[in-house]
């Protein structure tokens, strides 16, 4: 992918996502807000990071914080694989990596295909839930990037770079 976020991510209508894979579940990514999609490689611990930064990656000289999506989201962590991947892309003004199991595919969703955030997922810890795709058989949950980190944490990870 190219180093910039594709430009028109979305037609009117439609809405295109980079699907990833956590824990056998799928979560959706828009493209627009994603840089490109590596795989995983040895990451720099950084002493005094909060919890949910494993530490950074050097990109072509560009210093990348990395966050664990499993354990931002309370799942148990794994050991890496040849299908993981690192994810990056940007929330609030900050390029992140994102650790996920695997990345299986880009789809092109029509709008009406997404669903608001169930009441009963729509709590304030869940301001990264964008909403819920579905197709055909399996669910999608659309991620808010924006949404990911709070305010402080969002601090924490633009020290980190």
């Amino acid at each position: 992918m190219a180093d910039k976020p594709t430009s028109g991510g979305s037609r009117s209508g439609e809405l295109q996502i980079v699907v990833c894979e956590l824990a056998d579940e799928h979560y959706g990514l828009d493209i627009a807000r994603v840089f490109e999609i590596i795989r995983h490689q040895p990451i720099t611990p950084v002493p005094r990071a909060p919890d949910f930064v494993k530490g950074v990656i050097n990109l072509r000289g560009r210093i990348i914080p990395v966050v664990d999506l499993r354990g931002r989201f309370g799942m148990p962590g794994t050991d890496p694989t040849k299908e993981t991947r690192i994810v990056v892309a940007e929330s609030s003004s900050t390029r992140v990596g994102l650790i996920v199991d695997s990345v299986s595919e880009v789809l092109l969703l029509p709008l009406d295909a997404v669903e608001p955030t169930p009441e009963v997922a729509a709590g304030a810890d869940a301001e990264y839930l964008r909403g819920i795709a579905k197709l055909g058989d399996r669910l999608v949950l659309l991620l808010e990037l924006d949404g990911l980190f709070g305010r402080e944490e969002q601090n924490a990870l633009a020290g980190a770079a």
